[in-house]
């Protein structure tokens, strides 16, 4: 017996109602992949030989996919570097990489391997996301032939990227983006002529995708958030933990909530290199966290997100991030300041010599506000106010404006800004802010053995960063961490003009 017309209306209503409401909100995964290296070597190994180690990771890579999608998670992301390594020439890494086409080309590894070159990285990695039903966003990669033709063309006739893949629950490649950011040590890789702005549409939002380094800067990062307005970014990195402002767990949860945009982190571990901290972070604070500086052994983190973040009823106001600060009459600035390095950047420090008080210092043109009260002041520990308004870097030169409160190593006012971890004081409350020039800034604060505190602080509209209850842990630092892309200097690297 048929249903009638209104019954089957209702019920196809119903089911499209289902649909919608499924779609406000999705599981998500990352994992945290200790990377099988390669033989260290001046030469480069056979294609066979290089294919082995890459099976070995993605034997690995699978099990986590696998399981992340029996627990229900329509993507998931995997670290950069996590299917051959790092610490390659241009030559040792040739035999691991693959010509990667344009997703337009409509194209499933999976089901049709033979289609363009030799893809055997792609096909599994088309399988693993077909075979579970699952976005996979994996990293590798890239070369492209070039000629005589092109004057950039390097003399080896071909360029080679660091690419992130994206294939969709079909096993389709929908996503392909060179990063345009390179570290230092990736000498191995070319700069792309121009950054990419790389999104993709899902049934659960729109994505865009980018990796490591290309976090600390406006191309793509900010464009793909502030101009492309994605909901999530995903975010395959290599991250190499640096003390106080730059820990992955710290400062990318503290980029979510500052971009006001879901982040899905996944980062390599090895402990002897510093890496490790992934985790799934959006614009209200960390959904979960993952920091482990002395186990070897990889982890998988699975949660549901916000699919649209912005339509949600808890989406954070927009800031300005100056507004207090130079709202303040009266910014009487401390007498007995002095100067220490945060690695090589040269701050302005204020003791803070009582349990409670305000203080200020500045330099350039930031000025560093801030109200506290310690509930336990250690007699081992000192902490201070600092503010850095400058260029940071070696080679590659960009703008940082930072206000932090900070815990030193020592009782030595020389040890402020070295790293550590550990601290016994909390504090009853913080109000921290600053008159800064850039609308981009990032609010930190990272507990004693490196966790976050989520939910016990938060941002007013008029960019104080406040305590809501008191620390529940012993304070490493609060930090208000502005980028003023403004001001960065230009690539001394890239090739493009």
């Amino acid at each position: 017996m048929l249903p009638s017309k209104p019954l089957l209306h209702t019920v196809v209503l119903a089911l499209i109602v289902l649909q919608a409401l499924a779609s406000d909100t999705f599981i998500a995964a990352v994992y945290e992949h200790s990377v099988i290296l390669p033989d260290a070597t001046i030469k480069p190994v056979s294609p066979d030989d290089a294919l082995a180690l890459m099976n070995k990771n993605m034997d690995v890579l699978e099990r986590a996919i696998k399981e992340a999608a029996q627990q229900g998670a329509r993507i998931i992301v995997t670290p950069e570097d996590g299917i051959y390594g790092w610490l390659f020439t241009r030559e040792t890494i040739y035999p691991y990489l693959e010509d990667i086409p344009n997703p337009e080309v409509n194209w499933i590894p999976c089901t049709d391997p033979t289609r363009f070159a030799p893809a055997p990285v792609q096909e599994r990695l088309s399988c693993m996301a077909r075979n579970n039903s699952i976005y996979v966003v994996a990293n590798m990669g890239d070369k492209k032939p070039c000629n005589s033709s092109d004057p950039s063309c390097p003399s080896d006739g071909h360029y080679q990227y660091n690419t992130d893949v994206v294939f969709d629950p079909e096993g389709k490649l929908v996503a392909r983006y060179h990063k345009y950011n390179l570290f230092r040590r990736e000498t191995q890789f070319n700069y792309p002529k121009e950054p990419e702005m790389v999104t993709f549409e899902t049934p659960f939002g729109k994505f865009g995708i980018f990796t490591c380094f290309d976090i600390l800067f406006r191309e793509p990062a900010v464009v793909l958030v502030s101009k492309l307005q994605v909901d999530t970014v995903l975010f395959p990195t290599a991250w190499m933990n640096v003390l106080p402002f730059l820990t992955a767990v710290e400062f990318h949860s503290a980029w979510a909530m500052g971009m006001r945009v879901n982040l899905l982190s996944a980062n390599t571990h090895n402990i002897h290199m510093a890496m490790t901290g992934d985790g799934l972070f959006t614009p209200e604070g960390p959904t979960t966290y993952h920091y482990d500086s002395e186990t070897k052994e990889g982890h998988l983190l699975i949660a549901e997100l916000n699919a649209h973040p912005r339509l949600s009823p808890t989406y954070p106001p927009a800031v300005n991030w100056s507004l207090y600060a130079t709202s303040v009459k009266k910014f009487p600035e401390e007498k007995d300041t002095f100067s220490g390095a945060v690695r090589h950047d040269i701050f302005t420090f204020s003791e803070l010599r009582h349990k409670a008080g305000n203080c200020t210092v500045c330099q350039g043109d930031l000025c560093c506000h801030l109200v506290y009260r310690m509930s336990n002041k250690s007699k081992d520990e000192v902490y201070v106010l600092g503010a850095f308004d400058g260029l940071h870097g070696s080679l590659i030169k960009y703008h940082w404006q930072i206000c932090t409160l900070l815990k030193c190593k020592s009782t030595h006012l020389n040890s402020c800004g070295q790293p550590v971890e550990m601290a016994q004081t909390k504090f009853e409350m913080f109000s921290l802010s600053g008159t800064f020039g850039t609308n981009y800034v990032f609010p930190e604060v990272l507990y004693s053995r490196v966790q976050l505190a989520p939910g016990e602080f938060e941002v007013l509209p008029d960019g104080r960063l406040k305590s809501k209850h008191g620390t529940s842990k012993p304070l490493v630092t609060a930090t208000l961490f502005g980028r003023f892309y403004e001001k960065d200097l230009p690539h001394p690297l890239r090739t493009s003009a």
